[in-house]
């Protein structure tokens, strides 16, 4: 159970750094300094889109239309957190008890 856990808390960490990525490259193509006619560019565009965006569509649904700010990268990252800190209480408690 333990080895469970661990590799779950390994894959939402994982996950946390797709979803930082997504956000700066986002932030990159929005102000131009790459240009997403290069293939390599447009190739990680797509891929970390298809993982993110089924994440975001759901929170996205959620929350209040907000203009043009899309505060679904935050919401996401905060559930990962606390995924995450619940995963590690539950192990220092396997651990310990």
């Amino acid at each position: 159970m333990i080895a469970v856990l661990v590799t779950l808390k390994e894959i939402l960490n994982f996950y946390q750094w797709i979803v930082i990525a997504a956000v700066i490259v986002s932030w990159l193509v929005n102000f131009q300094i790459i240009n997403t006619q290069n293939r390599v560019v447009y190739s990680l565009l797509e891929v970390l889109y298809k993982m993110t965006e089924p994440v975001f569509n759901v929170v996205r649904r959620v929350l209040p239309n907000m203009g043009g700010l899309d505060l679904s990268p935050i919401v996401v990252l905060f559930g990962l957190f606390f995924l995450q800190t619940l995963i590690a209480n539950k192990l220092m408690s396997m651990v310990s008890g």
